[in-house]
């Protein structure tokens, strides 16, 4: 008898780049390149936010920190935004409505699932949420001056 052989799972070149360097995904990696040449320094995936999921406590640790005036933001890059990283959100959201996240898609365009007609966009403007498609805004990366 025979052993099946597992498929190769095959990652992008992008991917294995990110990775090598400590990142999860190219576009991390990308965003990290954009932050350090914007002048700033790359602090990625140092902080923890706890927040409580209904029946469990849960940690989150957003990908980016950024200053601006009077403090902070997070970045956070999202290729697939699955319906756990949504409602991870939402509970963040609620719990410590003056943390200020954003996000960073790949695709801003792209449908929250196959079939729905609500786009990564329109979810973020139904609650609220900053957002931006493929890199960080130059505002963004100018808000502490």
């Amino acid at each position: 008898m025979t052993k099946k052989k597992k498929p190769k799972t095959r990652q992008t070149a992008s991917k294995m780049r990110g990775i090598r360097y400590g990142y999860r995904s190219g576009l991390e990696e990308k965003i990290a390149k954009q932050i350090a040449d914007a002048g700033h320094k790359v602090i990625y995936e140092q902080e923890k936010i706890s927040y409580v999921v209904p029946q469990r406590n849960a940690k989150y640790c957003p990908d980016f920190k950024l200053p601006k005036k009077g403090g902070f933001f997070f970045v956070e890059t999202k290729g697939i935004w699955n319906v756990g990283d949504r409602q991870k959100h939402l509970f963040i959201k609620e719990q410590f409505p003056e943390i200020d996240i954003r996000f960073v898609f790949s695709n801003a365009k792209s449908k929250l699932y196959k079939g729905s007609k609500t786009t990564y966009a329109q979810y973020c403007d139904k609650h609220g949420f900053r957002y931006a498609n493929r890199s960080i805004p130059p505002d963004w990366l100018n808000e502490h001056k």
